[in-house]
């Protein structure tokens, strides 16, 4: 079955054309598409089976990978990027929700002319904005303009001789803000302005210019007066202003004024919204997570038991179809959150694929992302959700108070799931947990990570296709069509009859906008992230490793998959996004392991190390004594046995000569000589004094004197 999404491109081959999906009808008859390559196009009507039709036929084709420069992002958008993005947005975010009349000439036409006479705006630009919008894949990001190439964009101009900026109207010049006045500026935003004393801006700048541009200090009366410099050698409050209006953003000012308690009760955005009806599949997706009831054990040793894990799950609303998951030690955190929402907008066959679990598309078939994602606040806490709101065009709710219903729908998923598996399981806690002669449940665990993670794959599969919701109120066409009420069949009859909520994103975009970001250090022995070492091309083609040893480390961004950690991703300033880096031979201890179980491994060799510690030291201490007992007898042979009547230039002189009889001695003695048994015992040990040599005889005369003495001894 072929099915369509909002944001899918589609080629047509008779025409050279590549269109994009921009809104399809709750009956899956009509649609609109726009040409996204056309300076002139504007949506146009298309009807869904010309479209399907066209597809089976191969006159029509999807494109995986998104087409136009608006797709993926990177983060560092300059001041004047995000200024014409936000005034772009600002101008047609209420005309581009008026689906699906905007996209009707006539009814487009009086939007327009009526925004244009409202905004003072040229037509040319506000259909310039929309196409843009239209053609790049919704989101505001699709905004930005296409001259990141041109100019000096992106960068701060330097300094120099001449003033920048407008010339003042009087005789004065004044100062360029440098990099030092901007640190100056920093320091007096943070003392005098951001703090809970609520300070003017002025009063901020104005003890600034004292503080730091203070020329002649005098005293009356004993009080200081300070005479601050001229006015070519001080910054104006124009710039001071100019200057803290681009360094802080209003989230940053509130927090530190008001406080965040104040911030979150009246200032914090407000992502929710009033409307809670569900029309169709992707409506809103529900995610929660819980901890699951087992103790799991380690992939490295199975005597390693590493606790309960976290279990997320992404529910569409409409179907109660179960769209996306993922299990690990993450949580509940945005970074477990990430990865089911991941999960959920990827395709399903391959993910079941790399636990050993085969199956077709159609047995799992989300692999979208909403329109509406609701989850709970601790899950948002502490992690920006703007980047998903502007890159991915998902809004994001807080689960509202007065819907406990919607919740209980994933809740009920979880009490649902522990009933279904919780028999099978070893590790498994029952409810007599933790009571006075209760069996330890802990001492039990026999599954890893992934052979769990395998079982509730298998859970969802069933649960999917087979959980019969009795008390699902089906509307009248459900009930013409007698659609049997379980999830994948809601899902299904939903997007043949309720679509154009679900949008289609390409993988590399999602993993952008959604993988955790993080570190790495490049080091003489690879790149380092959590102790492992990796490698790429970038690092080897550049020489980083050998730069690193020569002279010292450095710090580079990169973003990785929790799941495995065979790969990260290494950061660039090109249109590549980023390079892929592996890990090193020598580190396959790591390959195919999930992060967990990583640190924890890592945490059981620290703690190991901690344990033998004090061994290590003893061993150490026993070392130490056996050198020093050595040491001790052979001063005091030597003291016995030395000449006193030597002087130092005789001791010194000959060791060349005494070099050479000491390993001619060696060789005798430890030539090999076979057929003759060895002697264990010292019988045959030559004892001379140094004294009974002549000091002055030649090294020939005293090797043969050595060797005549040995012989003598073997002869008798």
């Amino acid at each position: 079955m072929i099915t369509l999404a909002v944001n899918e491109l589609i080629e047509d081959l008779t025409n050279n054309k590549i269109y994009r999906l921009l809104w399809i009808d709750e009956t899956n008859t009509a649609s609109y598409v726009i040409d996204i390559e056309s300076s002139k196009a504007l949506p146009m009507l298309m009807k869904i089976n010309n479209l399907i039709q066209g597809l089976l036929e191969g006159i029509y084709v999807k494109l995986e990978t998104p087409n136009g420069n608006h797709q993926i992002v990177k983060d560092d958008l300059t001041d004047k990027e995000r200024e014409i993005r936000d005034n772009a947005w600002e101008l047609i975010k209420d005309v581009v929700q008026n689906e699906p009349s905007i996209f009707i000439s006539e009814l487009r036409g009086k939007e327009v002319q009526k925004l244009a006479s409202e905004k003072q705006f040229s037509k040319a630009t506000l259909y310039k904005y929309l196409r843009r919008y239209w053609q790049g894949g919704m989101t505001i990001n699709c905004l930005i303009p296409n001259y990141r190439n041109s100019g000096a964009g992106g960068t701060s101009r330097k300094s120099g001789d001449k003033k920048r900026g407008r010339p003042r109207l009087g005789d004065t010049v004044g100062i360029n803000v440098t990099n030092e006045i901007q640190d100056i500026f920093r320091k007096a935003i943070k003392k005098y302005y951001l703090s809970d004393k609520r300070n003017t801006l002025v009063f901020a700048y104005k003890m600034m210019i004292k503080e730091f541009f203070a020329g002649e200090v005098r005293y009356e009366n004993g009080v200081k007066y300070v005479s601050i410099l001229d006015e070519n050698s001080i910054p104006t409050m124009t710039q001071f202003k100019y200057w803290y209006e681009k360094e802080f953003n209003i989230e940053q000012i509130v927090k530190k004024r008001e406080g965040i308690k104040s911030f979150e009760r009246n200032s914090r955005a407000v992502l929710g919204s009033s409307t809670y009806e569900t029309i169709g599949p992707g409506s809103r997706y529900q995610i929660d997570a819980t901890v699951a009831n087992i103790y799991l054990i380690s992939s490295f040793n199975s005597d390693w038991i590493v606790g309960r894990p976290i279990i997320y799950f992404v529910i569409d609303v409409y179907s109660h179809l179960i769209t996306g998951m993922y299990i690990g030690f993450e949580g509940p955190s945005w970074a477990g959150m990430m990865m089911a929402i991941a999960n959920a907008a990827s395709g399903k066959k391959e993910f079941c694929s790399s636990y050993g679990i085969n199956i077709s598309d159609e047995s799992w078939p989300s692999a979208h992302l909403p329109e509406i994602i609701i989850g709970d606040r601790g899950e948002l806490e502490g992690y920006s959700v703007n980047s998903l709101i502007s890159g991915l065009n998902v809004s994001i709710e807080n689960t509202p108070s007065f819907r406990p219903d919607w919740k209980g729908i994933v809740e009920k998923l979880f009490d649902t799931t522990q009933e279904k598996v919780k028999p099978f399981l070893p590790g498994y806690i029952q409810t007599d947990f933790g009571e006075r002669g209760a069996k330890d449940y802990r001492l039990q665990a026999k599954l890893t990570l992934e052979q769990y993670t395998k079982i509730i794959i298998n859970f969802v599969l069933h649960y999917n296709k087979n959980y019969y919701m009795k008390n699902y109120t089906r509307d009248t066409g459900m009930i013409e069509d007698n659609v049997k009420p379980t999830p994948i069949e809601l899902w299904k009859w939903g997007i043949n009859n309720r679509a154009g909520k679900l949008r289609k994103v390409d993988s590399d975009t999602i993993k952008f906008y959604l993988m955790p970001r993080d570190k790495a250090t490049v080091t003489s022995k690879g790149i380092k992230f959590k102790g492992m070492l990796y490698s790429c091309e970038m690092a080897i083609k550049e020489s980083w490793f050998v730069n690193a040893r020569m002279n010292k480390s450095w710090k580079v961004d990169i973003s990785y998959d929790p799941r495995n950690m065979d790969n990260i991703y290494l950061h660039t300033n090109e249109e590549s996004l980023f390079e892929m880096c592996s890990l090193l031979e020598h580190q396959e201890r790591y390959k195919g392991k999930v992060i967990d179980e990583i640190e924890q491994l890592t945490r059981n060799e620290r703690d190991d190390y901690k344990k033998n510690g004090h061994t290590i030291l003893q061993e150490d201490i026993n070392l130490f004594g056996n050198i020093e007992a050595i040491v001790k007898e052979s001063i005091q042979i030597a003291n016995q046995t030395q000449s006193k009547n030597i002087t130092k230039t005789q001791k010194t002189k000959s060791i060349r000569e005494n070099r050479h009889v000491e390993k001619a001695l060696q060789r005798e003695q430890e030539s090999f000589q076979l057929g003759i048994q060895q002697s264990n015992n010292h019988e045959n040990i030559i004892d001379f004094n140094p004294s009974e040599l002549n000091t002055n005889t030649s090294e020939t005369s005293l090797i043969k004197e050595l060797f005549n003495k040995r012989r003598g001894m073997k002869k008798e």
